[in-house]
């Protein structure tokens, strides 16, 4: 079996494993890499760019070379390597996490109990909760699900489909040293620059796909592409931005502006200001267009491999 239907039935039977499964309960891989991370983290911190990206070629380099020792040793066993790509493509994607976050936060938030909605919301994303009413905190979801759709699952399944195993790994590796080390506090301005400024570079081609897919399967393309020509350059994230822009449009939402990250409050841009306000229903409606665009992400990169070898032979 050639290498281009091994990722397309790998990553399809991984995908729908996660569908199916979500994340394991104990023992999930990503946090087993973020336990082994934080170790050599312990070893090599210093307030030093260079000991950071030492750290970034450690940490992402073994995850690398770790998927690719395990693809060479079942490349002789179609089956094998279709097994260890679904597990790999499971392992690494978190799409059903995403929307079961959100969901749960959702219905609390219908239900009027918004301290229970507050009490979830540090298991989607980093902002203050006791800062958010129920708005804040429907917009805080809306951005997560637009966000994580691009970061947890679409730019896996595109550097799967570059570099199958290692590049599934790979990537996974270098998002979560960047939600580890590469934010801007005191301690890590300088030794997470590395893993941040790897994350832009690895997260760009999964950011735009996203983005496109939103405009195609959002209930308003013309929304998404003005408010992602508009807007998206003006957040603060090269990839996020995008990303989080067409969602807006695509679901004709304000998101953007005032939030607090840490006890540190950021002024971001609004992306679609002629939007309007995020409500509690629209947390259903950006995990649905999360979902679409996750299934269509699939289809596209191993159409685009299988394209790819066909021309080459």
């Amino acid at each position: 079996m050639r290498a281009e239907r091994v990722f397309a039935y790998g990553a399809a039977a991984g995908l729908l494993g996660d569908l199916l499964l979500g994340d394991p309960r104990r023992g999930h891989p990503v946090a087993v890499f973020g336990r082994a991370a934080d170790a050599v983290e312990r070893t090599l911190w210093r307030d030093h760019r260079g000991w950071g990206a030492l750290h970034t070629a450690v940490c992402a380099g073994g995850a690398v070379a770790l998927g690719g020792v395990a693809a060479r040793s079942v490349r002789r066993s179609p089956a094998a390597s279709v097994a260890l790509t679904a597990a790999a493509t499971w392992s690494v994607v978190g799409g059903t996490s995403l929307a079961r976050e959100a969901g749960a936060i959702g219905r609390a938030l219908e239900a009027g109990d918004v301290e229970a909605a507050r009490a979830r919301l540090p298991h989607l994303c980093g902002r203050d909760p006791q800062a958010l009413d129920a708005d804040g905190i429907a917009r805080a979801v809306v951005e997560s699900v637009a966000e994580n759709t691009s970061d947890a699952v679409v730019g896996a399944l595109v550097w799967g489909a570059v570099g199958g195993v290692p590049g599934l790994l790979g990537f996974r590796a270098v998002n979560t040293l960047d939600a580890m080390v590469g934010h801007k506090s005191p301690r890590l301005r300088r030794f997470g620059w590395a893993s941040a400024r790897l994350d832009d570079v690895a997260g760009w081609p999964g950011a735009r796909l996203t983005a496109a897919l939103a405009v195609l399967t959002g209930p308003d393309r013309r929304g998404a592409v003005r408010a992602w020509r508009a807007d998206a350059v003006k957040h603060p994230s090269p990839n996020a931005g995008p990303v989080e822009a067409s969602f807006a449009g695509a679901l004709g939402l304000r998101l953007g502006g005032t939030l607090s990250y840490g006890g540190r409050v950021e002024h971001r841009p609004v992306l679609n200001p002629q939007g309007r306000a995020v409500g509690t229903e629209d947390i259903a409606r950006a995990v649905r267009l999360s979902r679409r665009v996750s299934w269509l992400a699939l289809g596209v990169c191993a159409g685009a491999r299988l394209i790819r070898k066909g021309r080459d032979r």
